[in-house]
């Protein structure tokens, strides 16, 4: 249950303390697209996600976009908003992580990550030791297979929350 616990819980970017985060020691923030961000397959950044990523590098963080979507979209979406990115990522597993780490110039213990699945995102990142970040979902619209790994999650959720596990952000 460890590897499946998110250092923090909020319903969505824009209500994370990007401030809190550096004083925590964090420099970077890599940050996944769909349903993160972004409706899955929204083709572009809105301006609150445009300003989000303003917020974070007004307070001196870099930021990624780590997705497993594949590559030719999330590099249109990364590119519109100015911000470098890895796609086809394939998390959990730690290549796409370890290249975002790359990019970015940082350590594990000084980069956060953000997401919307606990099997994806959250795992992932607890696995290298990155400081994770559980948000909602912005849409209940995914791709099948999310569909039904979010049945799972859910149940783990409800779990975690039982035992204290969770804030209610």
């Amino acid at each position: 249950m460890r590897l499946l616990r998110p250092a923090e819980w909020h319903p969505s970017i824009h209500s994370i303390d990007v401030r809190a985060l550096r004083a925590r020691g964090i420099r970077a923030v890599m940050v996944d697209l769909d349903n993160t961000l972004v409706a899955w397959r929204y083709p572009r950044p809105t301006p609150a996600v445009l300003e989000w990523f303003d917020r974070l590098r007004a307070e001196g963080l870099k930021v990624c976009i780590v997705s497993n979507g594949g590559s030719r979209r999330v590099e249109a979406f990364a590119r519109q908003a100015g911000v470098p990115f890895i796609g086809s990522a394939r998390k959990p597993r730690s290549r796409g992580f370890r290249q975002a780490l790359a990019l970015l110039g940082t350590q594990p213990s000084e980069t956060a990550v953000v997401g919307d699945q606990l099997f994806t995102d959250i795992l992932g990142g607890n696995l290298l030791g990155l400081y994770t970040i559980l948000v909602a979902p912005v849409s209940r619209r995914e791709f099948i297979g999310t569909r039904l790994v979010r049945v799972v999650e859910r149940l783990v959720l409800g779990y975690m929350r039982r035992r204290g596990y969770l804030g209610s952000a």
